[in-house]
């Protein structure tokens, strides 16, 4: 890929851990928690959540949807955390349970790296079922772009670094890639992307929520454009551009 000066930049960040070394200031940010929490959050927005706030602690999450008589979900470590109403999977989030309702949600990582970000330009959500809508927006804006992986605990993890690939693979003609983890992204996708469920058989996080029996909720988080709605982060609450 070569690079174009008079181009925005378009660079993949593959850990939180690794924030710290991209202009976020000068960017905006893709959180991405593909297995399962911006596919949750999509697809919630697209059955007409009022918005989602994500927040990093079970007792924040807890309080909040107290004060707001909201819904209160979340996961560690792929379940249900305790103390919350509901879980992350996409599927408990149809139309008729989340129309007009809050969606409080913390998660594992995704949660966690969206607070890190917050000095960004502006900071949206991107997975597979609204990649369209997040490739259209970025192309649109015209603007420096950080793909933040929240990987898992800090390490990299498959699914976000593919979906992060999709989205290189889709938008480079508009943006200076100039970034190994791009490049590598780009190519672990152009090795995936013709089984992406397939492909991700051997990744950790694909085990560890096969064994509580999530099969069908990967197969979601990784098809394109169930949910092609846009996340916007704004003034803590993510609401549908």
């Amino acid at each position: 890929m070569s690079v174009e000066s008079n181009k925005p930049k378009l660079e993949v960040c593959l850990s939180p851990a690794l924030l710290h070394l991209f202009d976020v200031k000068n960017s905006i940010v893709v959180i991405i928690d593909v297995l399962r929490a911006t596919s949750t959050i999509c697809t919630a927005l697209h059955n007409g959540a009022a918005k989602v706030i994500p927040v990093a602690s079970v007792e924040e999450c807890v309080n909040i949807g107290k004060q707001l008589n909201a819904i209160t979900a979340g996961e560690r470590d792929g379940q249900i955390a305790a103390g919350l109403e509901h879980g992350n999977s996409p599927f408990e989030y149809s139309r008729d349970f989340i129309e007009g309702k809050v969606l409080v949600l913390t998660t594992t990582n995704g949660t966690k790296l969206l607070h890190m970000a917050t000095d960004a330009i502006q900071i949206v959500t991107g997975s597979f079922p609204n990649i369209s809508a997040v490739c259209d927006y970025l192309v649109a804006e015209g603007k420096n772009v950080i793909l933040g992986c929240a990987a898992w605990k800090d390490r990299v993890n498959m699914e976000d670094t593919l979906f992060a690939g999709a989205v290189v693979s889709r938008i480079k003609e508009h943006f200076a890639v100039d970034c190994d983890s791009a490049i590598g992204a780009e190519n672990l996708y152009a090795a995936a992307k013709d089984d992406l469920f397939e492909f991700m058989k051997g990744a950790s996080h694909f085990q560890r929520l096969a064994r509580f029996g999530l099969e069908e909720d990967i197969k979601y988080c990784l098809t394109p454009d169930g949910a092609n709605v846009l996340p916007l982060f704004k003034n803590g609450e993510l609401i549908a551009g």
